[in-house]
């Protein structure tokens, strides 16, 4: 007979579900639809007041980079800075394109972040 005990260790948590990328600013209403943007940057962006996409029309991507740095206090990786320019032109109505597209832009700009 199982217990309570023995049937909690049996229970195995599925996998979470990849939110569906969004082909296009307009269609997308989920930080998680945004190419490029997993939970863990969907949470970093949430930590700057970022909630919502559209929030990300405007946005300079090196201010979010230095917002996030300083509000954990840490500095991140650059390829979080490209995959800030890849999700802020997105939502300016750019075409999808991977965080990498964006590394020879951002070294052009910014030099070493």
């Amino acid at each position: 007979m199982a217990t309570a005990s023995s049937v909690k260790a049996q229970v195995v948590k599925a996998p979470a579900i990849k939110a569906p990328k969004a082909h296009s600013a307009a269609e997308c209403q989920a930080l998680e639809q945004l190419p490029n943007i997993g939970p863990a940057l969907a949470e970093d962006l949430r930590l700057i007041g970022i909630d919502h996409p559209k929030q990300l029309r405007g946005k300079d991507a090196f201010v979010l980079y230095q917002q996030l740095c300083a509000i954990t206090g840490q500095r991140h990786d650059p390829c979080v800075l490209d995959t800030f320019m890849a999700a802020t032109d997105f939502m300016g109505g750019a075409a999808p394109a991977p965080w990498w597209s964006y590394t020879a832009q951002r070294k052009a700009l910014f030099g070493q972040v």
